[in-house]
């Protein structure tokens, strides 16, 4: 399934293959020129759904052929009565982050296409994710990290057989290492940011709790914002639904950025100053001062009546210390959006007795 791709802000299209620019001439990121949608006009029985596909099950949805996969997907849903809200825990997929919803899309394309390298620049979670589906494709991967990653993400990378390559100085600067390296013809850009076929992955989180949730949408969900990743997935995995039939509404889609490095919130109602000296480092994971697909997050937000906040160390602290105290053995980053829910309803954004859904993102264990 070599789907061609086209640039959303342009509408110039480019031809699949290995030699596909990783972004438009523009230079604005590309998606995938078509969505695809299941011919039935109504949702299946849960029961007719085989959940050992994992998000494959969804494939019909999916502009990406499944080649490269470990079971990832269909991860529980539960109810977490401390905050009044249900948490789908991400955090227990294969590499230990919700980034190998979009590792395994973006690693079946490269298989399909015929990549023998891959390169990332990643703060730890997606180049584990990375190159763990590098391994199970037996395609070889270089991801670009900070050089104070944290070293059980270092680990994982190393133990899937990758390549680290560690970059002083800003996160900006590891991206434009790893650009260096792919506009020289080093490897093919597997980005979370850039690449579409990880944001296919992405969307199966919709796709997945609305399943689970007997085909309704809950009236919002609260989730990390850095990348935008997983948030503009579950956005376009909304849509699908929607478009589709099988759902009859869009949830809000509330973001949560660290103080100090909180782009999108800012722009939308000055809050969290990105010139602040005071950052939350708590929230390592999102410290994103330029995304690159910012224009379509703004968009995901406007159109589902959305909003984005910025959260200091301490609040995102807090948080991370109930849920740990609760059971939930969460990475800082994944507290950010508990906190955000509370600080929601706290200015009123969300009612007390709103249907909420908050995604634990990534694993405690990947958090030394």
């Amino acid at each position: 399934m070599k789907t061609d791709l086209i640039c959303s802000a342009c509408n110039r299209t480019y031809s699949a293959g290995p030699d596909e620019p990783w972004r438009c001439d523009c230079g604005q990121p590309l998606d995938f020129a078509t969505q695809p949608l299941p011919d039935a006009d109504h949702p299946p029985d849960f029961r007719e759904i085989d959940t050992r596909d994992g998000l494959w099950a969804f494939e019909e949805f999916l502009p990406v052929r499944r080649v490269v996969s470990l079971g990832e997907g269909f991860t529980p849903l539960t109810d977490a009565d401390e905050w009044n809200a249900q948490f789908k825990l991400d955090c227990v997929f294969p590499s230990g982050s919700f980034k190998d919803r979009g590792a395994t899309a973006t690693l079946s394309r490269a298989a399909e296409l015929g990549v023998e390298t891959v390169l990332e620049d990643s703060s730890g979670n997606a180049g584990a994710a990375i190159a763990q589906y590098a391994a199970r494709a037996g395609i070889d991967a270089e991801i670009y990290v900070p050089a104070d990653v944290k070293e059980s993400k270092l680990t994982a990378i190393e133990r899937a057989g990758a390549t680290p390559v560690r970059v002083e100085g800003r996160r900006q600067d590891v991206t434009d290492a790893c650009l260096d390296c792919v506009d020289a013809g080093d490897g093919w850009y597997a980005s979370h940011a850039w690449n579409p076929a990880f944001f296919a992955g992405t969307m199966t989180f919709a796709l997945e709790l609305a399943a689970q949730r007997d085909w309704s949408v809950p009236d919002a969900v609260v989730s990390p914002l850095g990348h935008g990743t997983l948030f503009l997935g579950m956005y376009r995995g909304f849509q699908a639904l929607f478009d589709a039939g099988w759902t009859d509404e869009m949830p809000r889609l509330l973001g949560v950025q660290a103080e100090g490095v909180a782009p999108i919130a800012s722009e939308l109602q000055g809050d969290g100053d990105t010139d602040s000296d005071e950052k939350n480092d708590v929230a390592d994971g999102i410290q994103i001062t330029q995304p690159v697909r910012s224009n379509q997050i703004v968009d995901a937000i406007e159109k589902t009546g959305g909003d984005a906040i910025a959260l200091d160390a301490e609040t995102t602290q807090n948080a991370l210390d109930k849920l740990h105290r609760t059971g939930f053995y969460v990475e800082p980053t994944s507290a950010v959006a508990v906190a955000g829910l509370s600080a929601y309803r706290e200015r009123g954004t969300i009612a007390d007795d709103a249907d909420v859904v908050v995604p634990l993102t990534g694993s405690g264990l990947k958090s030394s």
